[in-house]
């Protein structure tokens, strides 16, 4: 069943993952809270992590799902027992991975940064990532079935000036989605990321206003994207019909993406 809702007049597939368990990093706010939500619309028991509690409380209300979880990702133990607590509430099994949480780190160039700046965008958009992506395959390949979608940026794709932390991040994040949906394409796990340009989401707080007009004005379509174009492209790769890609980067940028 297709059901039109929102102010965005989104296309709901209701049913779409009914019976499908989930769970949905950064899910506290932007494409992670938007991504939670319409899982559970479309049938599915979702796990909600972030490490603001607090938000998360108010995401997972909203979202009406049950289970949350205040992780965080940069420390590998704490995500192995938080993949164990969140599958066992969850019915004991994992097939959706939505890789959502990250940070842009302060804008700036290379010959300024500060390492701990630096350490700090890695720890968590690559090294958090890569904690949720092998405790998550770990358990899809006990299952034989899975799906693993990781949020990086065009910016892995080119180089942001003045992002070189979080560019060389989402560059990382790229390559391990290619790395690990090689490793698993004989089974029944897909893994791919998206490659969103500049969507309005609370990361924009954490940028410089020249930053953001920077972004928007390398976008062919002239806006930024939204929330929603990014949710709808993450259920598809999230669902059964993402059957024969695995490893690859869908483009979500308004053009601008060069390759």
């Amino acid at each position: 069943m297709v059901s039109r809702c929102g102010a965005a007049n989104v296309t709901v597939y209701s049913g779409r993952f009914k019976g499908r368990t989930a769970v949905v990093t950064g899910a506290a706010s932007g494409i992670g809270r938007d991504v939670a939500r319409r899982l559970v619309a479309e049938g599915a028991r979702v796990s909600m992590w972030d490490l603001n509690a607090s938000a998360l409380a108010t995401a997972a209300a909203e979202a009406r799902a049950t289970n949350t979880q205040s992780v965080d990702i940069t420390a590998e133990n704490a995500v192995d027992a938080a993949m164990r607590q969140s599958i066992d509430e969850l019915g004991g099994r994992l097939d959706i991975l939505v890789a959502s949480a990250g940070i842009t780190g302060p804008n700036g160039a290379v010959k300024d940064y500060a390492g701990e700046d630096w350490r700090k965008v890695f720890d968590v958009n690559v090294h958090g990532a890569f904690y949720c992506n092998r405790a998550a395959v770990r358990a899809m390949d006990r299952g034989g079935y899975g799906r693993i979608v990781n949020v990086a940026s065009v910016a892995g794709k080119e180089g942001n000036p003045n992002a070189s932390a979080y560019s060389a991040s989402k560059a990382a994040v790229i390559a391990l989605t290619k790395s690990l949906g090689k490793e698993t394409a004989a089974t029944g796990i897909r893994v791919n990321c998206i490659t969103p340009a500049a969507i309005k989401t609370p990361l924009f707080d954490q940028m410089k206003p020249q930053h953001i007009e920077f972004m928007l004005s390398k976008i062919p379509l002239g806006r930024f994207g939204t929330i929603e174009e990014a949710t709808s492209l993450v259920c598809w790769l999230a669902s059964e019909e993402c059957s024969f890609s695995t490893g690859a980067v869908f483009d979500l940028s308004g053009g601008r993406a060069t390759y």
